[in-house]
């Protein structure tokens, strides 16, 4: 975060005091925001935001409520062990039912929500193999997956060279700014104290009097309590996430809409890249950060003719309904990977009065909204998940 002396515009404005200042206004923030003023609505909460809501990694997704973590379930229960493996998979199923139930409601058609599950496809038969064996495992732990084989592929997502692949019956998909709009609105509609500070950009923060203090190109906030909502971005702000959260760019394209042909979104290549179509016809395809893996590591939001000659080769090879479309949209975003691949929700072991939520990984929209759920319980000394506790790093 960087404010020049020239660009302070809080110098001579009166301090601003209030109960709660959350930091970011993407899904995380958002998320802390309305079950914060849930819990107590007399709560005075500043939410700043550095440039217009959902204009990080929330507006620049792919629009995934996918269930999980960014690895296949073989792999989390090898690293976590059946039961928390599960109990991953769970949070995950439990933040798309928080979203259904409060947000999403009977507002389907205007958020483009679409709960018709997602695929994992494989073009080695090695690959389809270990998703054979997932399968299997999630099965046995009363998760509800299929099996597709080649030819069901062709005809209900139009792809091809693919060998099988798996499905996740419970996943699903949205227009990611509708839902955060909705979420804005189901708080303002409440009677509470939340204010929203747009283009807001934080660039310190101190203390006074126990308070702490946070200063923004156009004002000064002071509260006892802070939410750091920012996750590829916390570690500009605070030294404890330097080793925690790392800023991921990850780059997507779309197409001009066609007719609809796919069943649901996909997973490919060991879930590194994915793509669907929405509901309006226009195809959304990102990933291929293993092309240049130190270059999508930071806070670059540029494209790159690398990664974006990859996507376009990939939807020729594999998509074939979409090799005469136009491309119309290229864009990224940074995302914030944590170090274990699991988020994470507490308070910094340094400072009871700072909180945070973040490290994602990938997955912000499948585990943001549960996760301010969690963050709420945590701040009112309620019990949480041990593998999102932040306590798992000190």
């Amino acid at each position: 975060m960087s404010v020049s002396i020239w660009m302070d515009k809080s110098r001579d404005k009166k301090t601003i005091e209030q109960d709660i200042v959350i930091i970011g206004g993407g899904i995380a923030g958002l998320s802390a925001a309305y079950w914060l003023q849930k819990e107590d609505p007399t709560m005075r909460i500043a939410l700043v935001e550095k440039y217009q809501l959902g204009d990080g990694a929330t507006g620049r997704n792919a629009g995934f409520i996918t269930c999980g973590s960014v690895e296949h379930f073989n792999r989390l229960v090898g690293k976590h062990g059946e039961d928390e493996a599960k109990e991953i998979w769970n949070y995950s199923e439990v933040n798309l039912q928080l979203l259904k139930d409060e947000i999403i409601q009977n507002r389907e058609k205007e958020m483009l929500f679409e709960h018709k599950g997602s695929f994992s496809l494989a073009s080695t038969p090695e690959e389809f193999q270990e998703l054979k064996n997932s399968a299997s495992i999630m099965e046995k732990m009363g998760i509800n997956v299929d099996i597709i084989d080649e030819a069901g592929i062709k005809s209900r997502l139009g792809a091809d060279k693919f060998v099988g692949g798996i499905k996740y019956v419970g996943d699903a998909s949205i227009h990611p700014l509708h839902m955060l709009s909705e979420i804005r609105d189901k708080i303002e509609k409440t009677k509470n104290e939340v204010t929203f500070y747009e283009n807001h950009e934080v660039f310190a923060l101190d203390e006074s009097g126990g308070d702490k203090v946070v200063r923004t190109k156009q004002n000064t906030f002071k509260a006892p309590i802070v939410v750091f909502a920012t996750n590829g971005y916390g570690p500009q702000l605070h030294p404890f996430f330097e080793d925690k959260i790392f800023p991921t760019r990850g780059q997507i394209l779309a197409t001009e809409p066609v007719e609809r042909f796919m069943e649901a979104p996909c997973y490919a290549n060991f879930v590194l890249d994915y793509f669907r179509q929405l509901p309006t016809g226009e195809m959304v395809i990102g990933g291929f950060r293993q092309l240049q893996k130190d270059a999508e590591i930071g806070y670059s939001d540029e494209t790159s003719a690398v990664i974006q000659s990859a996507l376009e080769d990939f939807l020729h090879q594999h998509i074939p309904a979409i090799r005469k479309a136009k491309i119309t949209h290229r864009w990224s975003g940074i995302m914030g990977f944590s170090v274990d691949g699991q988020p994470m929700v507490g308070a910094l072991p340094t400072d009871p009065q700072c909180f945070f939520l973040g490290g994602f990984t990938a997955h912000g929209l499948g585990l943001a909204f549960h996760s301010g759920k969690v963050l709420t319980d945590s701040m009112f000394d309620r019990k949480i998940p041990n593998f999102i506790t932040a306590k798992r790093f000190s």
